[in-house]
């Protein structure tokens, strides 16, 4: 539903103040209908005061949400943040499964604005993504989104709007389910991660267009030339290092943007400023973590404390135990942790290159604090995480569901699934200018001596329990062009490896092979087809795209058909771990757990991964499929979807 006439919005009013440190608790009465929705405490920044508010939200009636520029106090500086009534991160919204929910958008901003629902299934013109979806809001002007909700658990929300979502524009959404939760818990808080910097963020992407590398201060020095050399030998250093320098790429470049312009956020606060929430001995948390970041992956861990997965992106999953979890841009993980001894535990989420960390507190009381965790050496890509190495073979073993081959070359084409696959040789691509990379010469491709492949049902594997015997599958000639600097000549599976830098400190450290969906509700269709997508980019010019191609390069939207079951497979021949989210329907990871794959909303592809899940359109229309590192988003890795009925109609 759209309101193209402005009108004056009301805000939530605050209900309450409450001191920074303040106890979040959500307390939800179910029966005769009844559940109370509310604001946080001890969450965001309040523009009138570094004080917490808090607001009262009633679902029979419409949310009012103001987008505007506000002058805030962020890390003991002030800054012009881009925000949604006056709070950093925005207000918290949550509503029940089942409910027709009403929300009002007023642009204060000068520009035209947009408010997305991450991960919510919802009716193509409520969406929320300017050009694909919808006209946007223009500045002065009121939309009205009106949409059901089908479905419960941690979400959030965020602008698709330019940089408006880096400025601030982003808050947690939080769906209660019409039965109870399936695991017990006594308290919840959210903990919504995010990155700030205080430069405009077009500049900050302009200083990456002139060298990709600006923000990365973890280079390689004389030191590690000669520490390296004493470890491996000289022949193997220089090897290494003529191997990086011929695909003009650094193996310190883990992620784009960095601690060196980042402040990185618990809640809107810094790890300065301890935010803090309070527990009971022996009571269970439900900790919601969110990830708002714009280029930001975080690990994280709660010293001293196990935490157990019981949701991923607000589905509800067989609990997993760990130590230690990754979460990507828009990824959500719902955890249960329960204090017992210590009086404070600190909540500590590092970036992935080991840059920065947001921090926060669990404590008995409010000002206690627990240490902080030494900071970790920071990780180095290898030519095997590249797909480069032919040790990559080593690993293949006889082909699941991800595994199912495709035709080299047919990328974002159709194919049968019970195609036969080519095995074309693996040719260098050096001959491309900029895309020089060493081939893969006297490299044994597997023939007869391959593995048989299982029984098949369906038309497809059946799927072993683990999911790394997906086998390696050679990359064939790049024909991505200017747009991609180098390939993953053996792309693997990874779904059971935690992440570069992780797992090799003793600690249990969460892997997509470990998520199980809670219940099999329901059978699931067979794929028809097939629809390979590389990941492609050129690190040191900034270009990213699919298929060796820009968003503005891309000729027609990709096509889907409604109700059918398609399967996608990403090729992953960059060195960057990118989260790729698409809009509208779920995508169900192909990992190895048959009935029980998760459905996730956004999916992290890890540098030389080979990696697939299905999904099935269920919604007619123009959807958004895209990385959510934004800058790689705004620099072209971005398509559109078209949902089409049997006739070809695009819109209901």
């Amino acid at each position: 539903m759209k309101n193209s006439s402005p009108n004056k919005t009301r805000g939530i009013k605050s209900s309450q103040q409450y001191q920074r440190r303040h106890f979040l608790k959500t307390t939800v009465a179910v029966g005769a209908g009844l559940v109370l929705h509310r604001l946080s405490p001890a969450y965001a920044i309040d523009t009138e005061s570094t004080l917490i508010s808090s607001a009262s939200n009633n679902s029979t009636t419409a949310t009012d949400l103001v987008i505007a520029k506000h002058k805030l106090n962020i890390a003991g500086r002030v800054a012009m943040p881009t925000v949604v009534n006056g709070l950093l991160p925005g207000p918290i919204l949550r509503y029940r499964e089942g409910e027709t929910v009403t929300i009002r958008v007023t642009n204060q901003l000068q520009e035209t604005s947009s408010i997305h629902w991450h991960g919510l299934i919802v009716p193509e013109n409520m969406d929320g993504v300017p050009g694909v979806s919808f006209a946007g809001i223009r500045p002065g002007e009121t939309f009205t989104y009106q949409f059901k909700l089908h479905q419960s658990g941690t979400y959030w929300y965020h602008s698709h709007s330019g940089n408006q979502e880096q400025a601030g524009l982003y808050g947690p959404l939080i769906i209660d389910p019409i039965t109870p939760d399936p695991y017990s818990y006594d308290s919840e808080c959210i903990v919504m991660l995010s990155d700030w910097t205080f430069e405009d963020p077009a500049r900050v992407l302009a200083k990456m267009k002139k060298f990709g590398s600006y923000y990365n201060f973890n280079r390689r020095t004389m030191g590690d030339v000669f520490r390296d050399a004493n470890l491996n030998g000289w022949r193997s250093m220089i090897k290494d290092r003529m191997e990086w320098a011929k695909m003009r790429m650094d193996p310190t470049d883990i992620a784009d943007v960095t601690g060196f312009t980042y402040t990185y956020f618990l809640n809107g606060q810094s790890a300065d400023q301890n935010w803090t929430t309070l527990f009971k001995p022996g009571e269970r948390i439900r900790i919601r973590f969110i990830n708002a970041g714009a280029m930001t992956h975080f690990d994280v861990r709660i010293p001293g404390l196990k935490m157990t997965l019981v949701q991923a992106d607000g589905q509800n999953v067989e609990p997993v135990t760990v130590d230690e979890f990754r979460i990507a841009p828009a990824e959500t993980y719902d955890m249960i942790v329960q204090p017992q001894t210590e009086e404070a535990y600190t909540i500590f989420a590092e970036t992935m290159d080991r840059s920065g960390y947001a921090a926060g507190t669990l404590a008995l009381r409010s000002g206690l604090s627990a240490p902080i965790p030494a900071r970790r050496v920071r990780p180095l890509r290898t030519m095997a995480d590249m797909g480069m190495s032919g040790d990559a073979m080593g690993n293949m073993a006889m082909p699941s569901k991800d595994g199912i081959p495709s035709a080299d070359g047919m990328s974002e084409m159709e194919m049968p699934l019970d195609a036969t696959p080519t095995m074309s040789g693996m040719e260098s691509p050096a001959s491309k200018g900029d895309a020089g990379m060493d081939g893969m010469a006297g490299m044994e491709m597997p023939s007869d001596d391959m593995p048989a492949m299982p029984v098949m049902e369906n038309g497809l594997s059946t799927v072993p329990e683990k999911a790394e015997t997906i086998p390696a599958k050679p990359h064939g000639p790049d024909r991505h062009g200017p747009g991609n600097s180098t390939v993953a000549e053996m792309p693997v599976s990874r779904i059971n490896e935690p992440g570069s830098g992780l797992g090799d400190a003793g600690r249990r450290v969460l892997a997509y092979g470990d998520l199980r969906r809670l219940s099999a509700d329901g059978p699931e269709g067979t794929p028809e087809r097939e629809i390979e997508l590389h990941i492609t980019g050129n690190m040191e010019r900034q270009i990213w795209g699919f298929d060796g191609k820009k968003y503005s390069e891309a000729k027609e939207p990709i096509p889907f058909e409604y109700g059918k079951w398609l399967r996608i497979t990403f090729v992953n021949d960059t060195m960057m771990d990118h989260p790729m989210h698409l809009h509208g329907m779920w995508m169900v990871l192909n990992n190895g757990t048959g009935v029980k794959r998760p459905r996730k909303h956004t999916i992290n592809v890890k540098p030389g991964e080979r990696l697939s899940f299905d999904v099935k359109p269920d919604e007619i229309g123009k959807w958004a499929f895209h990385c959510h590192l934004l800058f790689h988003m705004e620099l072209g890795m971005l398509r559109v979807v078209s949902v089409t009925d049997q006739k070809g109609k695009v819109q209901s």
